[in-house]
């Protein structure tokens, strides 16, 4: 997909990024993943990332990347299929061009590792994991690499293919410079953990979409959220959020790394065999899975 062509599909509605499936052995089990992105992309999700943040990013090996863009791109029709990208530059370059082989639609740079950096050196690594590929890239404005608004509109100057930005800082008024800075040449996508809990705001900074990770097990209900939203039917997202959105919220936030964790224990109770979490990030325990399985038996497929 070429890259304004993405930019536009990125634009188009709501995103998600489905969680990655391991097997008994701890390795990659791409029958079950496979299932999985194929009942998402029955949804209206114009895109879906692979590899991404919930999809345990931080935990997969470079070369486990390409087999699992492969997969998703096999088994979503036409669903464009963004691949997660990330660590030093060297590396994040490299994993850029095994993406891109294997058939992703476009690339998410997320932050670099560890060491904090200054602009110019941030702008440097975009500007290098751009060059290294044809296809569209999404800057992950968070942690270590928050882009100011002179070195974002600098790489959009230098980068064509750089066509989205997305926010996990939850700084509004940081947000609401770039867009108004920046204007349609980027799609903004909001970034934070359970994003439906900021989308009202995001939308009112000048962002048009944003990622679900709930999506990845009640996409009908996260479909539903976020037509309410664009509709601006504020009773009916205030329904959900009440509903669902803030008890789930309970829950992801009993333990670091539950914005994942909590996730896949939502698939995995929806009847897909998508395997623990890897290390550093835990599985719910037994009472937890107990409070994820009373929150979704409305929504159970």
């Amino acid at each position: 997909m070429k890259p304004q062509l993405l930019k536009q599909t990125l634009g188009s509605g709501l995103l998600s990024f489905p969680v990655t499936h391991f097997g008994a052995d701890g390795r990659f089990a791409p029958d079950s993943y496979m299932a999985h992105v194929e009942w998402l992309s029955g949804y209206d999700a114009p895109v879906l990332f692979a590899a991404g943040g919930t999809g345990e990013f931080f935990s997969l090996s470079p070369d486990e990347i390409p087999a699992i863009v492969k997969s998703a791109k096999e088994s979503a029709g036409q669903t464009a299929i963004v691949s997660g990208c990330g660590y030093g530059t060297e590396m994040a370059t490299s994993i850029a061009k095994a993406a891109q082989a294997a058939g992703a639609d476009g690339i998410l740079l997320l932050p670099h590792y560890l060491i904090d950096a200054p602009q110019e050196g941030l702008f440097q690594h975009v500007k290098q994991v751009c060059d290294s590929v044809d296809i569209g890239v999404m800057v992950y404005n968070r942690d270590n690499a928050v882009l100011e608004p002179d070195t974002l509109a600098r790489l959009c100057d230098a980068c064509p293919n750089l066509i989205g930005f997305k926010d996990g800082t939850g700084d509004i008024g940081l947000v609401r410079q770039i867009t108004a800075k920046m204007g349609d040449r980027l799609t903004y996508l909001g970034g934070m953990p359970t994003a439906e809990l900021f989308a009202e705001a995001y939308l009112g900074a000048g962002f048009t979409t944003y990622s679900s990770a709930v999506f990845n097990f009640v996409p009908g209900l996260a479909v539903d959220f976020y037509k309410a939203l664009r509709a601006g039917e504020a009773a009916t997202c205030e329904r959900i959020l009440n509903d669902f959105f803030y008890p789930f919220m309970t829950i992801r936030n009993r333990s670091k790394g539950y914005a994942v964790s909590a996730i896949k224990a939502g698939v995995r109770l929806q009847g897909f065999d998508a395997g623990p979490v890897r290390a550093p990030i835990t599985d719910l325990n037994d009472a937890e899975m107990a409070m994820m399985e009373k929150l979704i038996a409305p929504y159970k497929r």
